[in-house]
């Protein structure tokens, strides 16, 4: 846990110390509509759904994104993302490991402390239109779009320094529960692009439905339960939060001087 929480710190830090390099890039937009390109970087909390539901509780989505805004106010982007978050709902999953006193134990007999986590990633591609809300500024405004991509989940299994022959390398296999598959997603929200400003964001409500398989033909808990082929559909529905920075040509004065 304090692993991954590390990490993501270590993601948003690098993220602000890079972005001023960029801001340098911007330019005026004033009041017309601009064709420009957007990268950024965003945090999403999402509430599982579907199938979904009976294996993780909140799930955590931080990522990048890099799109283009048209003049004519479409929206072509792509993103990834990271999934990670400490609800896991399946019990029981190690009770066949425990000994007689109700401990696992690792290669030293000493009583192993067994983690588990849900881990993931998507990636997908976006296409969306922004509708302006205001004369001052063509392009913010409301910011829709949807797309498809591919999505893959499963238990991430730690023992930290300790080692338990059961459950180490490709033994792992059997309780992490691997899925993949298709994702579609739609997205509705606030874009605020500033008018040559850093304040640049985005934020709105996220949903995602996951068309997936069990990728694992064999559960070592539940050995004699066959694994579902059947497709599942994992939903995903939360809140997005994103800052990006648009690179803005420079515009030619109104004058010059000889």
């Amino acid at each position: 846990m304090k692993q991954h929480k590390t990490f993501t710190f270590r993601i948003i830090v690098l993220f602000f110390l890079v972005s001023p390099l960029f801001i340098q890039a911007q330019g005026e937009v004033k009041n017309e509509s601009i064709s420009t390109p957007l990268v950024g970087i965003h945090w999403g909390g999402n509430l599982p759904g579907g199938d979904l539901l009976a294996r993780y509780g909140f799930l955590n989505n931080l990522g990048f994104t890099a799109g283009y805004k048209l003049e004519s106010q479409w929206y072509f982007g792509v993103d990834a993302n990271f999934i990670f978050g400490n609800n896991v709902k399946m019990n029981g999953i190690f009770d066949h490991l425990l000994d007689d006193k109700g401990n696992i134990t690792d290669v030293n007999g000493t009583k192993a402390t067994v983690l588990v986590y849900p881990r993931g990633f998507n990636a997908n591609f976006s296409v969306g239109r922004l509708f302006p809300t205001g004369k001052k500024n063509a392009n913010s405004g409301i910011l829709v779009h949807a797309g498809a991509g591919y999505l893959l989940h499963h238990l991430r299994i730690e023992t930290n320094d300790q080692v338990v022959p059961q459950i180490e390398l490709t033994y792992k296999r059997g309780y992490d529960r691997m899925t993949t598959g298709l994702n579609v997603h739609q997205f509705v929200g606030y874009s605020f692009l500033n008018n040559g400003g850093p304040l640049n964001f985005y934020a709105g409500i996220y949903c995602q439905q996951g068309l997936t398989y069990n990728r694992r033909t064999i559960n070592y808990d539940q050995p004699d339960i066959p694994v579902s082929t059947a497709m599942r559909l994992d939903l995903q529905t939360g809140i997005r939060i994103g800052w990006y920075i648009p690179f803005y040509s420079k515009k030619p004065k109104d004058y010059y001087y000889n």
